[in-house]
């Protein structure tokens, strides 16, 4: 027969088990979100959802067991895509010396993290200014912010561009084409970043027509 205190300690020991998410139901959440991610790259993000829960091997009850709807999946990619990028440029400030082997460093690291795929999933119909986005936005930008001061203080930036010019450009030769049929097109892709990296070292050698872009000028444009 158990003691009052042996009850409470075990009905304790119960509750804290039930408020933590099981290892494999962890398992399951991120399976999708990693499906959801390489599906909306391959096909947009209105790809189907069964068909996400199929790639992830799950079935559809636990998927949307995780995820109530589209929006709810959406919304936890791009904050998975935002944060994941954002702590690629934390880690090339530390791995590089030259400020501005740490930009390129990242710039090859935020396409593998597949950064161009934002802005579609950001025409879709879900709260973009969801203060938990809006937060891990400021994030990335300031660490992109950083990466370019330090390159441009350096010397070894050119001075006529600004952070909004790296991040249109980075999603611009980033962005998928879904449904396309050469799905190896991706194999250029840092081939073309390191052509724009190039045109980003000092000195110039070129005149830019227009003028910089600036956060503010991205931010406007939502």
């Amino acid at each position: 027969m158990k003691t009052d205190t042996g009850t409470k300690t075990d009905n304790c020991f119960v509750r804290r088990r039930a408020s933590r998410p099981r290892a494999d139901a962890l398992r399951n959440r991120e399976r999708i979100v990693t499906a959801a991610l390489e599906m909306f790259v391959e096909f947009g993000p209105e790809v189907p959802l069964d068909e996400v829960a199929r790639r992830a091997g799950v079935g559809n009850a636990t998927l949307y067991r995780n995820f109530a709807d589209r929006e709810a999946l959406t919304h936890e990619v791009v904050l998975s895509v935002t944060s994941r990028t954002t702590d690629r440029a934390e880690e090339a400030v530390a791995a590089e010396s030259d400020p501005f082997a740490a930009l390129s460093r990242f710039v090859h690291a935020a396409a593998d993290e597949r950064i161009g795929a934002l802005c579609p999933m950001l025409s879709g119909g879900f709260d973009q200014h969801h203060p938990e986005l809006l937060a891990e936005r400021r994030r990335l930008e300031k660490a992109v912010e950083g990466l370019v001061e330090r390159a441009m203080t350096a010397g070894r930036m050119r001075t006529d561009i600004a952070v909004g010019d790296v991040l249109v450009a980075l999603s611009q030769l980033t962005r998928p084409l879904p449904g396309i049929a050469c799905l190896d097109i991706d194999r250029f892709t840092h081939r073309h970043l390191q052509l724009f990296l190039d045109g980003l070292e000092a000195p110039a050698r070129s005149v830019l027509p227009g003028s910089a872009a600036t956060l503010e000028d991205l931010r406007r444009g939502h």
